[in-house]
């Protein structure tokens, strides 16, 4: 079993992941763009040994990191992307087809700062919102035998 934690839109709030890091204890941490400074930071902080992806996001500017990956993930595969090449702000259609063409079964994207998490018709979505602040949230999948399991978590500080 491998546990993901997805996280997106950070915009500063390092501390934010970092307490989701901290409470969730995943195998592999995902950020999913805005901003990938703070993917950096957070790398800096943890264990050199803690595997962790990244995508770029509408506000990070010049970088060499991709807008999207397709991640192989205990027999899945996972489109990773910030969203805002596929406007999710205005529906997941041109983000689902993307995701179809590279046969994924797992759909990560942010950008709305809204989270959702839901299966359409076999492919399964997922957008953690938006980390940072009193009221961020993030995303949870534990792959393993069997269904995957997906969840989204509140990030308040002291919980």
């Amino acid at each position: 079993m491998k546990k993901l934690l997805v996280l997106s839109d950070s915009h500063g709030d390092v501390d934010a992941m970092a307490r989701a890091a901290a409470r969730e204890k995943p195998d592999l941490i995902l950020h999913l763009g805005d901003l990938c400074r703070d993917f950096d930071t957070l790398r800096q902080r943890l264990p050199v040994t803690q595997a962790m992806q990244n995508v770029c996001g509408n506000c990070d500017g010049f970088t060499e990191v991709p807008d999207q990956r397709v991640l192989l993930v205990e027999g899945r595969r996972i489109l990773m992307a910030h969203g805002h090449r596929y406007r999710v702000k205005m529906g997941y259609s041109l983000a689902m087809a993307a995701a179809r063409e590279v046969q994924a079964d797992i759909l990560l994207c942010g950008h709305t700062h809204i989270p959702l998490e839901r299966d359409l018709m076999g492919l399964h979505l997922m957008n953690p919102g938006s980390c940072m602040g009193s009221r961020g949230t993030y995303g949870v999948i534990e792959l393993g035998e069997g269904a995957p399991l997906f969840r989204i978590e509140e990030n308040r500080a002291g919980q």
